[in-house]
């Protein structure tokens, strides 16, 4: 028996449908693996709205989770039935009870991390360390800002920067959320619409502004992000929560700063398998010294994924949202 959350066409939370699918199995390269616990991305939504162009429809959604091998295919190395292993940025289709996946996109979970948080962490987790440790590779002593602080990868931000000497000034929608990004290292908060951000965080860094401003929310941040930058700094957009930044004149970076521009994906980051595992080493790490602890604080069951779809996208969760199939 399996069952996925799948669409036929593109729209709102109402076009994802729950339906039997035949389990599949394994070419010589892949293993199948039963979920234990799915994880809800932002990016699931992108899919699911059109934003993103998929290979084709009907489509299962869903990029991230952690299970249990049940079956390896006949040139698969290093994996095992039995193996507790997840992934993220798999090609898509993780909103499923049991699925084939290629052996190499996968990664081998430690003991004392259990499929729920794996699957509430692997792609936010993952998108936090590259952030972090190479597309800007933050230094002690930094200020930095992170937009969506109390969201799933802003709150693993908040406390790996903190971690790794770096005050933090998050944006958060509401007040609880404040709370909530403070609890998690965030030194600085400010409410998206009521704090005028340019001008708080020339207050708050004694008018040197910012090297690195982190900003998953797109269209509504984008340009008071860049007026945040110190001169030469890094202007580091990796996602379109309020809609995709519109063209930009390249001339403007040049006019506040000789900024610097990237548009990073976690998929580009680990691309090749030895990129994947040091990825995913880094944050395990970082998770079982609880440096970093990561914040499950929706569940829902897989088949109701359209009432968390809502949620997401009425900012009405924080931290990780996970699905049990």
């Amino acid at each position: 028996m399996n069952h996925a959350i799948r669409i036929h066409e593109h729209g709102g939370p109402e076009k994802m449908v729950w339906e039997e699918v035949p389990v599949p199995a394994p070419k010589p390269d892949e293993v199948l693996v039963r979920h234990g616990a799915v994880g809800l991305n932002y990016i699931d939504v992108y899919f699911r709205t059109g934003l993103y162009k998929l290979p084709s429809l009907p489509a299962t959604l869903g990029m991230e989770a952690a299970g249990v091998v049940e079956a390896v295919g006949s040139e698969v190395s290093g994996l095992m039935v039995g193996d507790r292993v997840a992934y993220a940025m798999a090609p898509i289709g993780a909103y499923c009870q049991a699925r084939t996946i290629k052996a190499d996109r996968l990664v081998k979970l430690p003991d004392g991390i259990d499929d729920k948080t794996a699957a509430g962490m692997m792609l936010q987790g993952m998108t936090a360390q590259y952030l972090l440790r190479r597309t800007y590779p933050v230094k002690a002593g930094e200020t930095i800002l992170v937009h969506a602080a109390a969201g799933g990868v802003g709150l693993i931000m908040c406390q790996w920067a903190k971690q790794l000497g770096c005050t933090v000034i998050g944006t958060v929608s509401t007040p609880e959320k404040a709370e909530l990004a403070r609890a998690h290292g965030a030194e600085h908060v400010l409410i998206s619409g009521q704090d005028d951000l340019p001008a708080r965080v020339k207050e708050i860094t004694n008018g040197a502004m910012l090297p690195v401003v982190y900003d998953s929310v797109g269209k509504d941040t984008f340009m008071a992000s860049l007026d945040c930058l110190a001169p030469l700094g890094m202007m580091v957009s990796y996602g379109n929560a309020s809609g995709a930044v519109p063209p930009v004149d390249i001339g403007i970076l040049a006019a506040k700063g000789s900024l610097f521009l990237t548009r990073p994906t976690l998929a580009t980051y680990t691309a090749k398998h030895a990129d994947l595992v040091a990825t995913a080493t880094d944050l395990f790490s970082v998770v079982l010294s609880g440096a970093v602890k990561i914040e499950v604080n929706q569940t829902y069951a897989l088949k109701d994924a359209a009432e968390a779809h809502r949620a997401l996208e009425g900012r009405r969760t924080t931290g990780s949202t996970v699905f049990i199939p």
